[in-house]
Order: C-alpha cells, then structure tokens, then sequence
C-alpha cells in the first residue's frame, strides 16, 4: 500500500535523578520485606506501599529541576 507507518520509539529516557528515587523506591521495599519477615506489622505495610505506590511511580513521573533540563537542551 502506499502509506507507510512511521516507526515510534517507545524509549524511556531516565535521568541519573529518576535512577536514585528508583533505588530509594527499591531500598523502601527490601525494607518492608525485611521488617515483614521481622513480624513488624506496622512499619512494613508503610514502607512497601510507599515503595511501591508511590516512590516508584514518582520516580517514573520524575521530569527534573528547571535548571537541569536548561542545561542538557544545549
């Protein structure tokens, strides 16, 4: 046919920033499971829904400082 499809780049562009809140959002859960495991029923279930629901996500959402992205647009 005549139409031809435009390739989309279904990339990710992570910044250093968004990979530390990634690991701070992994640290939150290995925490949870191990408070879990230590039968802590209060700190666990926070630090896992914080990891999961919402550092996590944040990370991902994550687009920068104002004067980082001035800084890497040149």
């Amino acid at each position: 046919m005549g139409v031809e499809l435009k390739k989309k780049k279904n990339t990710l562009y992570l910044k250093r920033t968004n990979w530390i809140i990634f690991a701070i959002g992994i640290l939150f859960i290995i925490l949870g499971y191990v408070f879990l495991s230590r039968e802590s029923l209060t700190l666990s279930p926070i630090l896992l829904v914080l990891g999961y629901a919402v550092i996590i996500p944040l990370s991902l959402a994550f687009k920068g400082f104002g004067k980082e992205e001035e800084q890497e647009k040149k």
